[in-house]
């Protein structure tokens, strides 16, 4: 069962039991707290077995969606991703900005930057990562959390980016201490990257905001960065 699943749940039940608990000063029935027990538990499993989570995943998003302060964390967190992956050479191949838009166009998650990424799958594949993509891959990851800090001092997003940076780091071998060492000088690269081109930054959060295409954004970047041929960080 997904995390939000499991925090939907934990929250269910708490109101649910605090409901059998004041239900007899408002001579409520205990049988309607039993009912919605079971429906919490039975709809979240079928959340998790059927649509693999992503039941729970819109229906917060939707509640945060209220918040003008979510939605542009949201944009600035995707555009720091966006930026960093252009600037480094990495193809962006789609984005999206809530749960409900990744789901429309087939995304799993909770939306986000799609790269293409059969560089990374063939080198996998082989068993050998170069330690240039490698570094491409973490900077990108910790772009978003970057951009967050940068413009607000926090991030509240990138635990699923986190994630998958310490999951490859792990799967290649790299103790907890270069692990952790790894992810800092990502996160210090990628808010290099964001302060150097702030401008285009900028100018690429507008866009995404509008929801302009992928090659218009592609073009904003473009006009402010030059393409590097050989990009390294």
């Amino acid at each position: 069962m997904s995390q939000l699943s499991l925090n939907l749940v934990a929250i269910s039940i708490f109101v649910v039991t605090m409901s059998a608990l004041l239900g007899p000063l408002v001579q409520l029935s205990p049988v309607v707290p039993a009912i919605a027990t079971a429906s919490v538990l039975g709809l979240a499993a079928l959340d998790t077995l059927s649509w693999q989570g992503r039941g729970s995943t819109l229906m917060l998003d939707w509640l945060a969606g209220f918040s003008a302060e979510h939605r542009a964390r949201i944009i600035r967190h995707e555009a720091g991703h966006f930026l960093v992956a252009r600037q480094l050479g990495v193809p962006v191949t789609d984005y999206t900005l809530s749960a409900w838009e990744a789901l429309k166009k087939g995304h799993p998650g909770q939306g986000g930057v799609q790269f293409d990424t059969q560089v990374l799958d063939a080198e996998l594949q082989q068993g050998t990562l170069s330690a240039q993509l490698l570094d491409r891959l973490c900077t990108i990851w910790m772009a978003g959390g970057a951009a967050e800090a940068i413009v607000y001092g926090n991030a509240e997003g990138g635990d699923d980016d986190r994630g998958k940076l310490r999951a490859l780091l792990t799967q290649i071998r790299f103790s907890p201490a270069d692990r952790q060492q790894k992810e800092r000088l990502s996160v210090l690269r990628a808010k290099t990257l964001l302060e150097t081109h702030w401008v285009t930054y900028e100018a690429l959060v507008a866009a995404m905001e509008r929801r302009d295409s992928v090659v218009e954004c592609d073009r904003i970047i473009a006009s402010g960065i030059p393409s590097p041929e050989n990009p390294s960080v």
